[in-house]
């Protein structure tokens, strides 16, 4: 899970740095922020499985269900949150950051 969390966070400064020099300083915040309401569920998630699976042999299907279930209300309330609270937001960074963090373990796939 660590490559995919790296090469989210990767993913996510390009898009922001791309957005940036597009649309000014308003929109690489918002592509980050938008990229950081992926990349930090996501990390929490994987640390959640990482820490389940030192503690015993095998990791419970139940583990892995409810941290899907609070990774999922994680990123709805950070998106929320950066939608409220972020009054420069350029919605179309964040949701073109968001996307391409959320697909990003695309590249991973096709490396080897």
């Amino acid at each position: 899970m660590l490559p995919v969390v790296l090469l989210q966070i990767a993913t996510t400064v390009i898009v922001s740095l791309i957005a940036g020099l597009i649309a000014g300083m308003p929109a690489f915040y918002s592509a980050l922020l938008g990229g950081l309401c992926c990349v930090v569920p996501n990390g929490l998630f994987a640390l959640r499985l990482f820490s389940a699976a030192q503690k015993s042999q095998s990791v419970n299907p139940m583990t892995f269900f409810i941290g899907e279930f609070i990774k999922i209300a994680v990123t709805i309330a950070l998106l929320w949150a950066v939608v409220m609270l972020y009054h420069e937001l350029n919605l179309l960074a964040m949701i073109a950051a968001f996307i391409v963090a959320l697909k990003s373990y695309i590249i991973l796939l096709f490396r080897h």
